[in-house]
């Protein structure tokens, strides 16, 4: 961000249309992708430095090159503002506060792209890392490659406004981006996995650091190609982790970071991108994650393995989250040819089962990052091509957006009874969350592009979106 740029949020004009078509190459899955036509004022979302000006980014440089986590002055030498509006909605982390990307009770979506209104718009680091949200507060934690730190920081919801942020020393070279994944907060504390696995929690009202944990110096990890794409999951007084390396799953003592118990990995298991899921199979709760060579359950309560199945790998970069459907099946996705696949769990004594049910191929179902929707008895997702596809739990196709509906890898989620995409190049679609058709209700850009793959975020009546460049808070009104 320039100079001249302003810290708080970029309240944006009044949409006007300027026809800026322009052709670009993004990296990754995705191969050559169109400018669509603005309906914003132009906004500069080239790469930014956070709203840092140079001489600050010397200073910060120079007051924290260790890898130790502490409080980082405001540009421009703002003071914090503790002072933030309490507003509602909860998307505590990844895929909102009950991990299923379903927007909770109090979720307002518009009936149509026209109730879609920009409120405010900051420059963030290049990456996809997205936000989590509580009590009118944003997290995201960002990198900022000028002063070589990873930077968690904490933006007002209701206007942008930067309230605190807090860094350690992060020497990152760019691949296909750097920053990655979505914090988690429980209200008190907000903890993040950095790009390099560095664990870090800190306190929500002030940003003060907590403690600080390397699982590669600590715990052996092996960080995934591409750098972490794995987000933090608290559970109650815990934090918990699927490290591979030393240990296959890690829990600690949220408030002060000390281990509770590790997971033997006798197999050597390594890290993915894809993100734990807590699955209740039988009435017991387990976390399910997916490595790089198979699949692997523990018991919630400490830890112990309980299943493992090497049937479901990706080659070269597993990335969705295993999506669980009911009646201890879970649903496995991926990109690269891998497809889809579902399993069925079942609680024994002492030995649990686990059986492959049906595989579909990437042309029926996969996904090449993000994880597919299960909602109200049917699995929504976008495949391997940009189509929405709607499936019933066997995995039959319902329907699908067709040719005319290509959403790339888009972000999506499931609120109000609508489903909210973005693709690549910035642009919105709604659509309604039915099993029967695709019913679109309209498309508008609502960021400039390219590379808008973060996963969305919605709180009350306010959507979180970005691209590789921007954060964007757009506000749902209904008609």
């Amino acid at each position: 961000m320039s100079q001249t740029d302003s810290v708080v949020g970029t309240r944006l004009p009044v949409p006007v249309e300027t026809g800026l078509p322009a052709l670009i190459g993004v990296l990754g899955v995705a191969a050559l992708c169109v400018w669509g036509r603005s309906y914003f004022s132009p906004v500069d979302v080239s790469p930014r430095d956070m709203g840092l000006n140079k001489s600050h980014l010397v200073r910060a440089a120079s007051t924290n090159t260790s890898t130790s986590a502490v409080s980082i002055p405001l540009p421009g030498g703002l003071s914090a503002s503790l002072a933030v509006p309490t507003m509602p909605g909860d998307w505590s982390g990844f895929r909102g506060p009950n991990r299923d990307n379903i927007g909770p009770t109090g979720s307002v979506v518009a009936n149509s792209i026209d109730g879609v209104q920009p409120l405010w718009q900051v420059g963030v680091g290049e990456g996809y890392a997205a936000p989590c949200i509580k009590d009118g507060r944003v997290f995201l934690l960002d990198h900022d490659s000028s002063s070589e730190q990873d930077v968690l920081r904490c933006l007002a919801l209701a206007d942008g406004r930067e309230v605190w942020r807090t860094g350690y020393s992060a020497v990152i070279k760019r691949n296909h981006g750097i920053s990655r994944t979505i914090p988690a907060t429980d209200g008190k504390s907000v903890v993040t996995l950095g790009p390099k696995c560095m664990v870090l929690c800190v306190d929500v009202a002030t940003g003060k650091p907590k403690w600080q944990l390397d699982l590669v110096e600590k715990y052996g990890v092996t960080v995934p190609e591409w750098y972490a794409g794995q987000c933090p999951l608290i559970d109650g007084n815990r934090i918990i982790f699927a490290t591979g390396g030393n240990c296959l799953f890690l829990a600690l003592d949220l408030e002060s970071g000390k281990e509770l118990w590790t997971t033997p990995n006798p197999n050597g298991w390594l890290m993915t991108h894809s993100s734990i899921q807590p699955v209740t199979v039988d009435g017991e709760k387990t976390f399910v994650y997916c490595f790089n060579a198979g699949v692997a359950a523990v018991s919630a309560k400490d830890g112990k393995l309980l299943w493992d199945t090497d049937k479901w790998t990706v080659n070269t970069a597993t990335v969705p989250t295993p999506l669980p459907v009911g009646g201890g099946r879970i649903f496995l996705s991926g990109g690269y040819n891998a497809g889809s696949m579902m399993l069925s769990v079942a609680k024994g004594s002492p030995t649990w089962s686990v059986k492959v049910e049906f595989r579909l191929g990437p042309e029926v179902f996969g996904s090449d990052q993000q994880t597919p929707i299960f909602y109200q008895g049917h699995i929504y997702g976008v495949r391997p091509g940009g189509e929405l596809v709607c499936l019933d739990p066997q995995g039959k196709l319902c329907w699908s957006s067709g040719t005319a509906g290509r959403f790339g890898t888009a972000s999506y989620l499931i609120a109000d009874g609508k489903v909210v995409l973005l693709n690549d190049q910035g642009v919105m679609t709604l659509a309604e969350a039915n099993e029967k058709a695709f019913k679109p209700l309209g498309s508008k850009p609502v960021l400039k592009g390219p590379e808008a793959w973060g996963p969305i975020a919605i709180a009350g009546d306010r959507v979180l979106v970005r691209d590789a460049t921007s954060l964007a808070c757009l506000k749902m009104v209904k008609s």
